[in-house]
Formats: C-alpha cells, sequence, structure tokens
C-alpha cells in the first residue's frame, strides 16, 4: 500500500455509484443526536482550524482518502452492505461535532439508527473524467463543519475488478485507519457475498479514547513536569516550540500558498532489504536509518548539525485501538546530530536516544503543549512557518496487508493551501516511497527536487554499507 496523488491513480473507466449515509432516527434535523462527550485535542484544534477559515472567508481545506480493488463483477448489496457496516462498526464515523460553552463536544447516532442511500452518477469513459469527478467529489463532500464526515463511492465493471473509493475529513480518521478501512469493508464484502456475518477483531470507539485523553490532561498546567521535554526541545532551539525546515523556500512570512502534490519511490525491495539490514547491523531500526537518512541529506544542502524536526507517533499502543478508525496520532519533537564526520552507527545511535527521549512523553498531547507553552502561535489557523516534518509508516504491517497485492489499495491526502513542506514516507513490499506536499514556489521545487534526490543517494550509500552514505549537495 502506498500514499500518492489522486492525480496518478490509475483507475479504468466505468459506472460510478455513491453511498450517502443518513440518519433514521426522527428528529426535525435527522441528525446525531446521542450522547455527547468531549472531543480530542487534536478534534478540537481541526475543528476551530475550520471555523475561523470560514469566518475569514478562507477556502482552507484537505480531505484524506483510499482506493481499493474489488475482485469480479460488482455485488452492490454486498458492497452496500459492507460500508453499512464500517459506519456501524465505528462510532466516530457516525459523529457530529459541536460547540457547546466553548467546548467541542461530539455525538454519535446510534449504530441501529443509519441507513444508506444510493445514488447513480452515470458512467466515465476516461480515466481522466473519474479522476476529475472523484477530486471534485471529494472538494465538495467532505466539510469539517457538516455531517457526515466521510463518503463512499464505487466505479464498477462488469469485467476484471471494480475500485471502491472512500474520503474523510481528518477530524475522523488519521493515515494510520486508511488500512484498517480498506480490510474491514474486504472482509465485510467477502462475508456478505458468501451470505455470512462477517468476523473481525474489536475495535475501540474513538470517542472514548478522545474523551479519557481530554479529561486526563485538559487540567494540564504549563509547570507540570510532564512538560519537561517539551521545554528542553524549546531551549535548544532558542525557544522556538516548532522546529523550522532548514532550508530555502521562497515563501513570505504570513503568506499561504497553493501547494504540489508529489510522491517517488525511493528504494526498490532489494535496496530497502538491504538498508533494513544494516540497520540492524547499527543497532537500530528501519525508520532510525530512514531518519538519520533524511537529516543527512538536509545537512548536505545545507542543514545545521543537529537534526529537529516534528515525528508522528501512533497512540494505539497494543491495547484495543488496533484496529480502530480515528485520529491515534500524536506529535513529538525529536533532536539528534547529523555533524560531519558521523559513522552511519554513530547516526543510528544519536536517533535512537533521541527516539528514547521523545517517547518518554508519548502521552502528553501535541496540541495541549502547543496551548501551553508557544500560547502566541495557538490561534493561528497553521504553522507560524515552514516545519520540518517527518512521518514513517510500514504499510507491510498493517491488518489485511498480506492481500494488498490482489486488493491494490492506495492512499491519498491533499491539502488546498500551505506555508511549507511535510513529507510522508512508506514501505511497502515494492520498496520505500515518499510523498510530499510543499509550497508552490520555484524555490521549494528547486529545493523539494533537490532533498529527494540526495536522499536517494545517501539511502542507496547506507544500503551499501558506506558510513554516512553522503554525496556532495547538488548546486541549483
Amino acid at each position: 500500500m502506498r500514499q500518492f496523488p489522486l492525480e496518478f491513480l490509475e483507475i479504468a473507466p466505468g459506472r460510478v455509484v455513491e453511498w450517502r449515509l443518513r440518519s433514521t432516527r426522527p428528529s426535525e434535523g435527522g441528525g446525531p443526536e446521542g450522547v455527547r462527550k468531549s472531543a480530542s485535542f487534536n478534534q478540537d484544534k481541526h475543528f476551530s482550524v475550520v471555523e475561523e477559515a470560514r469566518k475569514a472567508n478562507d477556502s482552507l481545506a484537505s480531505w484524506l482518502a483510499v482506493t481499493f480493488e474489488v475482485e469480479g463483477s460488482l455485488d452492490k448489496d454486498a458492497l452496500e452492505s459492507a460500508l453499512l457496516f464500517l459506519a456501524r462498526r465505528h462510532e466516530v464515523l457516525r459523529c457530529e461535532f459541536q460547540r457547546l460553552a466553548g467546548d467541542l463536544s461530539c455525538g454519535a447516532i446510534d449504530a441501529d439508527e443509519i441507513a444508506l442511500d444510493v445514488v447513480e452518477m452515470g458512467h466515465f469513459d476516461t480515466s481522466a473524467e473519474l479522476r476529475a469527478f472523484m477530486s471534485d467529489s471529494f472538494q465538495k463532500q467532505i466539510d469539517t463543519l457538516a455531517w457526515p464526515l466521510f463518503m463512499m463511492g464505487a466505479v464498477a465493471r462488469e469485467t476484471g475488478s471494480s475500485t471502491v473509493y472512500m474520503a474523510f475529513d481528518h477530524i475522523v480518521s488519521d493515515g494510520v485507519s486508511m488500512p484498517n478501512v480498506v480490510n474491514d469493508i474486504q472482509t465485510a464484502y467477502a462475508a456478505y457475498t458468501q451470505g455470512r456475518e462477517p468476523v473481525l477483531p474489536v475495535a475501540g470507539s474513538y470517542l472514548d479514547f478522545a474523551h479519557e485523553q481530554r479529561s486526563r490532561y485538559l487540567s494540564l498546567g504549563a509547570d507540570d513536569e510532564r512538560l519537561d521535554y517539551w521545554k528542553s526541545f524549546m531551549r535548544a532551539g532558542a525557544g522556538e516550540f516548532f522546529p523550522r525546515f532548514p532550508l530555502e523556500l521562497g515563501i513570505e512570512p504570513g503568506l499561504m500558498y497553493p501547494t504540489v502534490n508529489e510522491a517517488d519511490r525511493l528504494l526498490d525491495a532489494r535496496e530497502t532489504e538491504a538498508l533494513e539490514t544494516r540497520c540492524r547491523e547499527a543497532g537500530g531500526k528501519f525508520f532510525m536509518g530512514l531518519l538519520a537518512s533524511v537529516g543527512t541529506a538536509l545537512h548536505t544542502l545545507g542543514g545545521p548539525d543537529s537534526y529537529r524536526g516534528f515525528m508522528p507517533v501512533s497512540e494505539r499502543g497494543r491495547g484495543p485501538w488496533t484496529h480502530s478508525v480515528g485520529w491515534f496520532v500524536n506529535t513529538l519533537p525529536i533532536e539528534f546530530s547529523v555533524a560531519e564526520g558521523r559513522e552511519f552507527d554513530e547516526l543510528i545511535a544519536g536517533v535512537k536516544a533521541g527516539f528514547g527521549a521523545m517517547m518518554g512523553s508519548l502521552e502528553v498531547p501535541f496540541i495541549r503543549a502547543w496551548e501551553l507553552l508557544a500560547p502566541e502561535h495557538f490561534a493561528l489557523r497553521t504553522w507560524p512557518y515552514p516545519v520540518n516534518f517527518f512521518s514513517y509508516m510500514d504499510m507491510r504491517k498493517t491488518p489485511g496487508a498480506e492481500h494488498h497485492p490482489q486488493w491494490q489499495p492506495t492512499a491519498h491526502v491533499w491539502a488546498s493551501a500551505a506555508n511549507g513542506t511535510c513529507s510522508w514516507f512508506q514501505r511497502d513490499v515494492s520498496g520505500l516511497h515518499m510523498n510530499s506536499i510543499y509550497v508552490d514556489t520555484a524555490e521549494a521545487r528547486r529545493t523539494m527536487g533537490s532533498v529527494r534526490e540526495i536522499l536517494t543517494e545517501t539511502l542507496r550509500g547506507a544500503s551499501r554499507g558506506s558510513s554516512r552514505g553522503r554525496v556532495p549537495a547538488v548546486v541549483s
């Protein structure tokens, strides 16, 4: 499973069908009116950003999406049952958010009080028309302030396979949830086509997770010792809460820009396996070698001797959340040396130490730390300047991964505007991949092109066993 722009998706023409979630509860609005719980810190901040953007007539928008194949002629009734099963299984997908006395709360309609309406969208004759239609649908139907917060559809074909597509607002899902969505629907679809009920592991409710998190950390104060790691990170960075992206992107402070969305394969399967072996020999894990290589590449291109960045980390743990849908992501800062002359083993050791120190603060919500330690930036609708951001996910370890070659799942992320750059790395059976969204400026395109080139050479050098995998900086 990979993540790349929707525009890159190879999708055959076909007849498009969509399903719209609705409430069957007798009420004036017909929407969720169930027991209300507090939203998570991530959800509250996301909702607030969209609220403020609307007030300012700002068109800021984003979505997460997933596509995958189901074999044979589409059994529309079975797929509809599978989609309804998904919405009933994950409480967060039945949620609506409201401000009550300043606090963001969410109420979920009961699982037995939802239904799906089928909408025939017509036949599309070309792949380009399909991709344009899907992109337009995602942008129009995904709205943080309107229920429901996800949409569902399929491209049905008489022969071969059919393509299922879904898009979500970030407030109800994260990237790790995408493989869970695929596995749930494929498992349920297979069961319903055989006339039986699906059987899947228990999936805990994100609402319970969010409510407990908020109850525990709402009273956290700026002097709490649980913020000591954050404070030490800030002291090392001249008092800044946000670690700056160290290379030039050619932007003006305070402005938002249209985005570039690019994806590349950095290493093939053989090279990726070789790099993992080298990381193990150095006493670390694969992601540590990847992060060390990112830091090395940035340093090669003129970055500082110390890598400082944000790293999203899953909060699912080993509890009931492994198979859940929700926003189970915390964001934490990490720092390690990439100074000239360090051997690969030293770099790995530095990342390992930095990661260990970072994980000691895993439970402290990023949004709460931001609010307490950088209140001057908390009201902003985005990060105050380009931030160094690294995300890695091993898709081979997700539920249903053994079926990915057959299902062909792909994840897609879109944002209307940005003031910096974000990069996501994924590993699957075909190798290591990188998807980046960044500001659309000439300098940013040159910078990110150089980052990809130097990073690829650095990773290949490390996989071959060279001490740093360092290559000369590209002069542009």
